[in-house]
């Protein structure tokens, strides 16, 4: 099994780690004074203090512009809808609010987009197949 690993910029650590690890639920793995890792759904996000990087809403996906460049993951659905539900009750201030695109078409996901605390934007994506992420 391989892993995917993404370092980026952060401004602030504390925010970070309550972002990441409270509100998220991802476990903190190695730290210094400038950055730290998360276990980020099985993926290693290492966040470093720093300018974050410029974003734009110039994807245009359906009917949706988002924020280009994002990462994320993509979830088998119950445990996407499980973490919308969370996000919702914690009042999360979404991009673009948990819902479903391409119903009944190949690709057919559910998504949602949000920002850490340092202006990075994040999509989660959920689906009952996840042959689908790479469906045509």
């Amino acid at each position: 099994m391989s892993i995917f690993h993404f370092a980026f910029n952060v401004t602030d650590l504390d925010q970070t780690r309550a972002f990441y690890g409270g509100l998220l639920g991802c476990s903190e793995g190695r730290s210094t004074d400038t950055w730290v890792d998360f276990d980020f759904f099985g993926h290693q996000l290492s966040c470093h203090l720093g300018k974050p990087m410029d974003v734009a809403a110039t994807g245009l996906v359906g009917e949706h512009k988002v924020p280009m460049p994002h990462f994320g993951v993509v979830l088998e659905h119950e445990n996407w809808r499980a973490l919308a539900d969370r996000l919702i009750a914690e009042d999360l201030d979404f991009v673009l609010a948990p819902h479903t695109r391409f119903e009944g078409e190949p690709g057919e996901q559910s998504t949602m987009f949000f920002m850490d605390p340092s202006g990075n934007p994040i999509e989660i994506k959920g689906l009952a197949n996840m042959a689908g992420a790479f469906a045509r």
